[in-house]
């Protein structure tokens, strides 16, 4: 048994049920981007969905099952969610992983399956919640022109269908970014999607991706994001820090020094340029993309602005060489916070890395390959 996939989700979305209604993007453009070059968009039927939600409505009985012939009386643990793996395949692994964290929140693939006519995603989601009655939340991506094509009515109607909340790669709130890496939005764009799906009732998720305007554009990427992040309000806003990629424009871009890529300085100092020009936002701040340095960089404002501001100085105060070791600890997974640097095994073995590194600008490279990773 096996029902269609798409290739990503939101790291927030790492415990949810993944159901594929659109193929790829629609606009495939952005000079950053790599997951969907090559590849077509197309919509997939709604009867194709509905036969996928069934699908899983049959694994989730023989996970249940499972359950009940070792003796947990349909409770999921990690003991069932390997044995369906085992004995089934990827697709009864993926829906026990999920019974095991609660089988409570589903996301929408792919990059914009917002562009679905609204009756048939209202269709969707209404099945969808009927089979699988355990669901509480429904997300998915969206670009903001195609929110903004839609009347405030439709998307009340998706919230009444079930609708939780939208995923929104901002990137940026700088027109000449947002142009630069051909995003094929406006930050007016981006308010009027971010006021229409607020009135609505549903939330809204913007992820900002720091280093993205370069050198050359850092002060503006800063302050022009504030300002629409200030008047657009989102529930969340989340960093994904830039990571150049090979065959990408961008990359080309780079090659031609056509954009300069900033180093992990730069990119904390454009974060705390960026959040202490947050004015009358109660965004909630999080940092959980693994390409972010300060993944502890996380509060709801304006009551925890002080705190985050805080976290960020505590790293800029550091010594270069304290610096480094961090940098490279945290790009190697030897640490996931500051904290950790307290750890004297875990600071040893970094500086014993440091060792074989012959200068900053080295550094710079081997830290460059690791964020790529």
């Amino acid at each position: 048994m096996q029902i269609e996939q798409g290739p990503i989700r939101p790291p927030s979305e790492a415990s949810s049920l993944l159901i594929r209604v659109t193929r790829n993007c629609p606009w495939n453009k952005c000079t950053f981007c790599i997951t969907y070059k090559g590849e077509q968009f197309s919509r997939r039927p709604v009867e194709d969905v509905q036969r996928d939600i069934d699908s899983i409505a049959r694994v989730v009985k023989q996970v249940r099952q499972i359950s009940l012939n070792n003796g947990l009386d349909g409770r999921v643990n990690g003991k069932v969610v390997n044995e369906a793996g085992s004995r089934y395949g990827y697709l009864h692994y993926h829906v026990a992983q999920w019974l095991y964290y609660g089988g409570k929140n589903v996301f929408l693939q792919d990059a914009n399956s917002l562009v679905l006519k609204t009756s048939e995603l209202v269709q969707i989601i209404q099945y969808l919640r009927i089979i699988l009655p355990s669901v509480e939340r429904v997300t998915m991506y969206a670009r903001a022109n195609t929110v903004t094509r839609k009347s405030t009515g439709e998307l009340q109607e998706l919230r009444e269908a079930g609708l939780d909340r939208i995923h929104m790669g901002m990137e940026s709130g700088s027109d000449i970014v947002l142009k630069k890496i051909l995003k094929g939005i406006t930050a007016n764009q981006l308010i009027e999607a971010a006021q229409k799906i607020k009135a609505s009732g549903i939330s809204l998720c913007w992820y900002i991706m720091p280093g993205l305007g370069g050198r050359e554009h850092t002060r503006e990427h800063s302050l022009e994001t504030a300002a629409v992040i200030n008047q657009g309000n989102p529930e969340y806003m989340r960093f994904r820090t830039l990571s150049v990629l090979k065959n990408t424009p961008l990359y080309d871009m780079m090659a031609s020094g056509a954009f300069t890529p900033l180093d992990e300085d730069e990119v904390v100092t454009e974060q705390r340029l960026l959040l202490e020009s947050l004015k009358g936002a109660t965004t909630t701040v999080v940092s959980d993309h693994m390409r972010n340095l300060l993944q502890e960089l996380q509060g709801t404002l304006p009551g925890d602005q002080n705190k985050l501001l805080g976290i960020i100085d505590h790293y800029l105060g550091m010594t270069p060489q304290e610096k480094a070791n961090f940098q490279l600890g945290r790009r190697a997974g030897v640490y996931v916070t500051m904290h950790d640097m307290q750890d004297p095994s875990k600071s040893l073995y970094v500086e014993k890395l440091l060792n074989n590194i012959n200068s900053p600008e080295q550094l710079k490279t081997v830290l460059a390959k690791l964020r790529s990773q």
